[in-house]
């Protein structure tokens, strides 16, 4: 809610809103999963960045996320699939202390498909 309450204030058109808000959901999960025990915590950023939104999501896992090629059936495996799809650029980088900050960029440039 306060990513989809942000991105519509800035007037960002209805696919980059729910476009970003799959991708940050997706990513958060993935930290959830990553970040256990006492002291781990979990980090969201997201900000018009040079004609684009940039999503942070930092935690304190030590793995990166991989892109799966999930059977149908399999339960999981599926976010980083999403998030590799519907982004136009995204990557993972170490931070300071323990865990690794994953970014993704949606460019903004051009009409929304969906309002024209």
């Amino acid at each position: 809610m306060l990513f989809r309450d942000w991105a519509v204030s800035l007037g960002l058109g209805p696919t980059v809103v729910e476009t970003g808000e799959l991708i940050l959901g997706e990513l958060a999960a993935n930290a959830v999963l990553a970040s256990t025990g006492p002291g781990r915590y979990i980090e969201l950023r997201f900000a018009p960045a040079d004609g684009a939104l940039r999503i942070e999501v930092s935690d304190a896992g030590d793995g990166s996320p991989v892109v799966r090629q999930p059977k149908p059936l399999d339960e999981h495996g599926r976010g980083m699939v999403l998030v590799g799809a519907l982004a136009d650029k995204w990557g993972v980088v170490l931070r300071s202390g323990p865990g690794k900050t994953v970014w993704v960029v949606l460019e903004l440039s051009g009409p929304d498909p969906l309002t024209g």
